[in-house]
């Protein structure tokens, strides 16, 4: 009789498993999905980053273009124009660009010309501005006109509304893509939950028919499906940071891209992954496995 009710031999086992030959491949599955929302972190962080450089520089230039007027030659034109900026207040420089440069804006225009000198091409004068007294575009236009020179003044307000314009879609479709990546965690966590439920289903039955209460089962799931997510988001993250630092070091000073640059600092934004992915497991876990325990009801 003492071998049939030996402690070792009847322990009960646990509900859930310690592990399960399905978990390798769900845990494959969030770190992908980690991955990619990591890379679109570090995607919107540097887009951000540099959408803000080059408004703060557009903000702070402006450009002229000046047509001789009379006998004046181009460049003595240009030469008084920037004379005439730098004594606008808020203008820090006014420097008269030289013909070669001017030239080469406009030769990817024109094609191949071999001789620019016939064409009645205009000078331009850059002007940086102090960000702390920014003159408008209208007053560098009546200084220019007081002396009596023909030019046109580009603050650039045209382009800094296409920054931000820019700028705003890329944080709504950075957005748009986390939530696509959260669902689609979600829809992955609440099917393994519902096949393991499904799979124990006459357990479950039993222990609702001796006074377990259905919170009690569910937050076994959640935490189940927590710990798994959170090791998937972890290795998710870990890639993520491996792809980022090799772009960082790979092209030197800006990284290998220099319109998007990577920080050191940005690598940051992936430590809440693994957080993230584990609260997305366990609510999608919790609510699944309440609304199919309470079915089972």
């Amino acid at each position: 009789m003492s071998e049939m009710f030996d402690a070792a031999r009847w322990k009960p086992a646990p509900f859930l498993p310690e592990a399960d030959a399905r978990d390798g491949a769900l845990i494959f599955v969030v770190a992908v999905l980690s991955f990619l929302a990591c890379l679109m972190a570090l995607a919107f962080v540097s887009a951000d980053r540099a959408a803000h450089g080059w408004a703060q520089q557009l903000v702070g230039e402006a450009t002229v273009i000046v047509r001789p007027k009379g006998g004046e030659s181009p460049d003595a034109a240009a030469a008084r124009a920037a004379e005439t900026l730098a004594g606008v207040p808020g203008v820090s420089e006014a420097r008269a660009l030289e013909r070669e440069k001017a030239y080469d804006l406009i030769r990817p225009w024109l094609g191949d010309v071999t001789d620019l000198e016939d064409l009645p091409v205009p000078r331009l004068v850059t002007v940086e501005l102090d960000r702390r007294n920014t003159p408008s575009a209208a007053t560098l236009d009546q200084a220019l006109k007081a002396q009596g020179l023909d030019g046109v003044v580009d603050d650039h307000s045209l382009w800094l509304k296409d920054i931000t314009r820019a700028a705003w879609a890329a944080r709504w479709l950075g957005g748009g893509v986390f939530l696509l990546i959260a669902g689609a965690a979600a829809a992955v966590i609440a099917f393994a939950t519902r096949a393991g439920l499904t799979a124990r289903r006459d357990v479950v039955e039993v222990l609702h028919l001796a006074g377990a209460e259905h919170a009690l089962i569910a937050k076994l799931f959640q935490a189940r499906f927590a710990r798994i997510a959170a090791v998937g988001g972890t290795a998710g993250a870990l890639t993520a940071a491996a792809v980022g630092a090799t772009l960082r070091m790979a092209g030197g000073g800006e990284g290998l891209t220099p319109a998007l640059p990577i920080a050191w600092s940005d690598l940051l934004v992936l430590l809440p992954c693994p957080v993230a992915a584990a609260l997305v497991a366990a609510l999608a876990a919790r609510f699944t496995a309440d609304s199919m325990i309470r079915d089972l009801q």
